[in-house]
């Protein structure tokens, strides 16, 4: 048999060879029947097998074992873009929803990872999302998504304006050649981005639709501009929103000590959007962290306002401010989310900007003195305290000889003070001091002398009278003491009704919801942004910018400083023009747009990205929102998040989008509109944007410090020995240094740059190692050391690859499982093991995005193949060409070469893989399916069996067939080799038998 096998090889050889082909050799059927034989060798005729095709070990130096990484991913990436070229000439994507087929609009689903800042260079966080993202897009395409998955660059932004400040350059010039590096790097860890997509926010026919969007805004009254107390950063000299600000009272980019100045900005009413906001939170499937952080911000709070009417004998006389006619703002009007607690006000404070905060209204005994603390509370509050940290509240505040009668006690008079919690341009500006039931509240009173009244509510179960300073913050009864009157013995919750409905009675309270959420900043005063599209006129005041006039385009002539205010109302060129309306001489608005303006929509710009009409045509968004699967960082849970939220539902309810603007598109036929709406993913979602949030952890280096000074080290100051990190030595003074993972930074010298370590170990090894070391949603720590693992079990893979080559199967997977009872016990396993790992993958893969259990899997099933004996048999042919197919999302490169390994040897063809010889794509890796899982191979098919003697364990039965009987087992149990000892000597008295667990023998 082997001597003709050898002569076939030959003259196959010889023929291909002599006609300028490629040689094609036969195959030889190992262990076929006789009656078989002569069709296994016709049908087996095709294998290149054993000929001298390429192998995945041509690829390894055999000197050093080196896998040429390099070589193997420069091959793949060209191979990929003439596959894109192909599918771009001969298979288009749709131009316009009009030319789509209602099975791609079916098909559709967007996955989108959160676009970068071109800083120039890629770090370790980027390359963990961006692999995470792409494994994610390539899994979804092999399972027949029609997947969008674009990537574009949030270019717009202090850092590169600052960074064109120092270097002497254009910004403009700084992000461009920025974004060329940023797309070579990702080209590098093999990402498969749809680059026809593409979006820079610094392209005017980008922020042209940005500024379009604020004009719609504008449009619907959902922006305005007046005068605030704003955040200033006085190092980027520019306005922060609240959300920029952190808890320590810092700028979130440059980390100053965030300033307070008055100054006319523009707003948007996010507001508005407040209920829907929060409400919409429970239709998102994001971690539940994210949306708590959300709801917080948002800050729904129910409770009621009360007017407290200034005392006539209080307010200011002519002479000292006043009129001369007794007018003042004679009602302070808190909030108050505790109205039970209405009785037990001690004070009112308000705030240092309030208009009772003036001559005008202030007795003139009190006048100097409360105007003197009210400045230097605002002094405090615009520059924060010597040290830089924030100003401890709770304590500063001045009584201002002003009282307020109770709203439902008018009798009693209630002092009025300036405080420093109150803080200026919330709420009110006004709260009511309750210091028996608030711990702020009651600090106040003991560093002001203010007269404190009793607790007006306590627990049910209170059995004697509470201590005099006492503060009872929880709800409870309310106290049967003279100032609760009729309320008192009620509870917390029947007196919070019961009072707000006497106050709505006498017209001097009301139900009021409250918001933590404020209206957001859209001011910047700096250069490199979308500028406002905005005209001040003189005569007409602020006009919009016609639509035909957009993009209002950012001048190029601008010297750049840092400081003095926005860039733009120094270049007089641009700031001077005439007004829409009346014609007459009027200037630009010299603010710029924060740069969340632009990432609030991109999204939605991504599903039309070459419209020149619109920001994007209705019913393609409407087809494609929500985003499936959004992928980013959790820093990123309130700021841009939010925004998106509320841009994308105004967008939404004004009918940009949705189903609506899908009825009433008149360029779709009817067709369309109605696949559209049949499978329309947000109907459900109220203009929600991104249906699935999958947040990664940071990435986290390894660090040394010197342990006297706490002096970060440089690499080159410690010794790393053979015993790894934790025996580490420094250099200078042989301390052992304090080891530990931080998040990765320049002055940490614990950053690692991804161009190194791929050149270095490979993408694919990278790539896998990311995805092993820990869950996406944890903190991961990075060691290069033990990437060498992954590059190990790569070129096992190709040893596993190169071996079953020589042995090809025997029949397809298809033919055989007609005859699977006939297969052996080693094939059945194979099998199952095969499925259970499809399975664990598939669900790592759509649900539990558990990268590091894929990993795993596929690692577990390359080792049991490299153990199995019967190679011939199809099962594993059918194993090893499913693993490679779930290896490829995470290792794309590696899989595309052992798949072509596969192809060109034949051993695909061996083992009914179908691939289309005419077709690029199709003799990808990706250019198959996603294997299915076969749930009736789960089933396990042996099992082994505990015998006992006794009830003491003194042997197994290995492989014993699922549902075997107590006497087929009994006898194999006397069959095993340790049987004797324990069996032939003693007489049985019973056996008592638990079906594929146990034997017990009860011996004498």
């Amino acid at each position: 048999m082997l001597s003709a096998y050898r002569f076939l090889r030959q003259q196959s050889r010889a023929a291909a060879l002599s006609a300028g082909q490629t040689a094609t050799p036969l195959r030889i059927a190992h262990n076929v029947p006789a009656e078989r034989s002569n069709a296994a060798i016709r049908k087996l005729c095709t294998c290149r097998a054993l000929l001298a095709e390429a192998k995945f070990g041509d690829w390894i130096d055999g000197r050093t074992g080196k896998l040429n990484t390099s070589g193997i991913e420069a091959k793949w990436r060209k191979r990929w873009a003439e596959i894109k070229a192909d599918e771009r000439k001969h298979s288009p994507a749709p131009k316009a929803i009009k030319d789509a087929t209602s099975d791609e609009i079916k098909r559709m689903f967007y996955i989108l990872v959160m676009f970068p800042y071109p800083s120039g260079m890629l770090h370790m966080g980027h390359v963990r999302v961006y692999t995470i993202s792409d494994a994610l897009t390539r899994f979804h395409r092999m399972r027949g998504k029609r997947v969008v998955s674009p990537m574009g660059w949030d270019a717009f932004g202090l850092p590169a304006e600052n960074a064109a400040i120092e270097r002497g350059t254009a910004p403009s010039d700084w992000t461009v050649s920025n974004i060329a590096v940023m797309k070579d790097q990702l080209a590098q860890i093999l990402t498969d981005f749809d680059w026809d997509r593409e979006v820079s926010t610094c392209d005017p026919e980008y922020y042209k639709w940005t500024q379009h969007l604020f004009l719609q805004l504008y449009k619907h009254g959902m922006v305005y501009r007046k005068e605030a107390l704003v955040n200033w950063d006085p190092i980027d000299q520019t306005v922060l929103a609240n959300e920029q600000v952190d808890k320590n009272g810092r700028s979130w980019r440059s980390g100053a000590a965030v300033e307070h100045r008055k100054l006319v900005q523009w707003f948007a009413k996010i507001t508005a959007y407040a209920d829907d906001l929060l409400r919409d939170l429970d239709v998102l499937d994001w971690p539940d962290h994210v949306k708590t952080m959300q709801a917080n911000w948002i800050g729904r709070s129910e409770g009621a306002e009360f007017d407290f009417i200034l005392d006539d004998s209080s307010k200011s006389s002519g002479k000292n401010g006043g009129d001369g006619q007794g007018r003042s703002p004679s009602t302070v009007t808190v909030f108050t989310s505790r109205p039970d607690t209405l009785f037990g006000v001690s004070y009112l404070a308000v705030s240092a900007d309030h208009p009772l905060v003036s001559r005008e209204w202030l007795p003139a005994t009190h006048a100097t003195e409360v105007l003197h603390c009210a400045r230097e509370i605002v002094a405090r509050q615009t520059k924060g305290s010597a040290d830089g940290d924030p100003v401890q509240p709770y304590k500063v505040g001045i009584f201002t000889g002003l009282y307020a009668q109770h709203p439902l006690a008018p009798a009693c008079r209630v002092p009025v003070y300036v405080a420093d919690y109150v803080l200026p341009g919330y709420g009110t500006g006004a709260v009511m001091g309750v210091p028996a039931h608030d711990v702020r509240d009651s600090e106040f009173c003991k560093h002001n002398d203010v007269p404190v009244r009793d607790l007006v509510v306590e627990l049910a179960s209170q059995s004697k009278e509470p201590a005099a300073d006492a503060v009872f913050t929880d709800l409870g009864v309310l106290r049967k003491v003279p100032e609760n009157g009729a309320f008192g013995g009620l509870s917390s919750a029947e007196a919070m009704k019961a009072i707000v409905r006497a106050a709505e009675d006498k017209g001097s309270g009301r139900p009021v919801v409250n918001y933590r959420l404020r209206d957001w900043l859209l001011s910047r005063q700096r250069y490199w942004g979308a500028p406002v599209p905005v005209i001040h006129c003189s005569s007409c005041g602020a006009v919009p910018v016609p639509e035909d006039q957009l993009p209002v385009e950012l001048p190029h002539n601008v010297q750049l400083s840092g400081r003095g205010g926005s860039p733009l109302s120094r270049v007089a060129e641009w700031l001077n023009c005439k007004c829409p309306q009346c014609k007459g001489p009027a200037k630009r608005d010299t603010d710029t747009l924060d740069t969340f303006v632009d990432s609030s929509w991109y999204f939605l710009r991504f599903t039309d990205p070459h419209n020149s009409a619109s920001p994007f045509d209705a019913s393609m968004a409407t087809a494609t929102m929500p985003v499936d699967l959004y992928i980013g960082g959790v820093e990123h849970a309130i700021l841009h998040l939010l925004y998106s939220r509320f841009i994308s539902k105004f967008l939404h309810k004004t009918q940009k989008f949705g189903a609506a603007a899908v009825q009433n598109d008149k360029d779709i036929s009817d067709a369309v509109r109605a696949a559209i709406l049949e499978n329309h993913p947000g109907k459900d979602y109220n203009g929600e944007p991104f249906k699935q949030l999958l947040t990664q952890g940071m990435v986290h280096g390894l660090t040394y410090k010197d342990p006297g000074s706490g002096r970060f080290l440089r690499p080159d100051e410690v010794e790393v020995g053979k015993g790894g990190p934790s025996a580490a030595r420094i250099v200078a003074t042989g301390e052992t240094p304090v080891v530990a993972y931080e998040k990765m930074s320049k002055s940490k010298h614990n950053g690692v740059d991804p161009t190194e370590t791929v050149d270095k170990y490979g993408a694919d090894a990278t790539r896998l190692h990311m995805l092993y070391l820990a869950p996406p949603r944890d903190v991961l720590e990075w060691d290069t050391q033990s990437i060498v693992g992954m590059q190990r079990w790569i070129n096992r893979l190709g040893r596993l690859v190169d071996g079953a080559l020589r042995v090809p199967p025997t029949q397809t997977i298809t033919e055989s499982l007609a005859t699977r009872a006939e297969w052996s016990r080693e094939a059945k396993e194979t099998y199952r093991q095969t499925n259970i790992t499809i399975q664990r993958v598939t669900e790592a893969m759509a649900k539990t995005f558990a990268f590091n259990t894929a990993v795993a899997a596929l690692i577990e099933l390359s080792n049991y193949l490299a153990a199995v004996k019967g190679c011939a048999h199809p099962t594993y042919a059918h194993a090893l060409t499913c693993l490679i197919k779930m290896l490829s999302p995470l290792a794309p490169s590696i899989s595309e070469e052992l798949w072509d390994v596969c192809r060109t040897n034949g051993y695909l063809d061996a083992a009914g893989v179908a691939t289309q010889k005419n077709s690029a794509a199709s003799t990808s890796v990706f250019g198959q399916r996603w294997p299915d899982v076969d749930e009736s191979a789960l089933i396990k098919q042996t099992t082994t069996v505990v015998v006992q003697i006794n009830g003491k364990v003194r042997l197994k039965i290995d492989e014993v067939d699922v549902g075997t009987d107590k006497e087929t087992l009994v006898q194999l149990a006397r069959e095993h080799p340790l049987a004797s000892k324990w069996l032939l000597e003693n007489p049985i008295v019973r056996v008592v038998h638990v079906p594929d667990k146990l034997l017990n023998f009860i011996v004498k």
